[in-house]
């Protein structure tokens, strides 16, 4: 006979005012799953896991003691205090001047303007310097390599490493873009604006073809953005993945799982078999649906 486990994640820690002690509540998966969204958010705007669970808890559960910080989160007593300062410094948190010291967490709209405008001011310093970047890094003594042409290939994660390398191929392409979406990928094309790029470079006079699957969502946004330039077919096809093709030379391929519901990533190669293979299957596909 198995025992059921509670999960930790689903258990949270909270400290009772009214009885000065510690007890553990049970939350929801909807819950941990808004907890989820909100921690991969700060993230990726540059806080750090430990510092990520310090600012969430007093977020949530008000002033507090350092001493109370780290037994709730299970820190050593140096790396609390040590996490404090650095979010402090980041604007995040404030010193509440009572002894023994307490902290409170900035309101969590304003914590977010704070990471938000701290990652631009971030990336406006980069591109200040990146013409100097380049100048230092073409004064490097340059190194014997090989012209020839390699066949290679890249992962990408997430949707932002995704958008850019398809932003890319299609900037770079001569003569042709075939694409192949599904409709599970349509929605997402049209609002990180790849179906615009579509468009506009089709009006460049490059040959842009468009196929995916028949459902009501695909002819939603094929009719929403009103393709002009592009050529655009229907397919019944099911189960196939989304692809890019660009001049015969690149491909990005999407990757998902749990049954198609999910993207985690995309294969970006130049490997010729590959892409003539993906590209001879296109043909076929969109032949068949003239």
């Amino acid at each position: 006979m198995e025992l059921s486990v509670e999960k930790p994640e689903n258990i949270m820690k909270l400290y009772d005012e009214n009885t000065g002690s510690w007890r553990f509540v049970k939350t929801d998966k909807g819950f941990s799953k808004s907890i989820e969204t909100i921690e991969k958010t700060l993230y990726r705007l540059g806080l750090s896991k430990n510092e990520i669970r310090v600012y969430v808890y007093l977020a949530r559960s008000g002033e507090r003691k350092a001493s109370e910080i780290s037994e709730a989160l299970s820190l050593h007593r140096t790396e609390t205090y040590r996490i404090l300062r650095d979010l402090e410094k980041k604007g995040l948190i404030s010193s509440v001047f009572e002894k023994p010291l307490k902290f409170i967490a900035t309101q969590f709209e304003k914590a977010l303007d704070t990471l938000i405008e701290t990652k631009k001011m971030k990336i406006n310093l980069l591109e200040k310097r990146k013409a100097s970047l380049v100048d230092i890094w073409l004064s490097l003594p340059k190194p014997e390599t090989e012209s020839e042409r390699k066949e290679v290939f890249q992962i990408l994660e997430g949707e932002e490493q995704i958008s850019l390398k398809a932003d890319e191929i299609l900037n770079n392409a001569e003569k042709e873009v075939f694409v192949f979406t599904s409709e599970l990928d349509i929605p997402n094309f049209y609002h990180s604006g790849l179906l615009d790029k579509l468009e506009k470079v089709s009006k460049k006079g490059l040959d842009v073809q468009l196929l995916t699957n028949y459902s009501p969502k695909s002819c939603f946004f094929i009719e929403k953005i009103k393709l002009k330039k592009s050529k655009y077919l229907l397919s019944n096809v099911e189960e196939l993945p989304t692809f890019i093709l660009t001049d015969d030379n690149q491909l990005v391929l999407l990757i998902r799982k749990n049954n198609g519901k999910k993207r985690v990533a995309a294969l970006w190669t130049n490997y010729d078999a590959f892409v003539k293979a993906l590209k001879t299957l296109f043909m076929e596909l969109w032949n068949n649906n003239v």
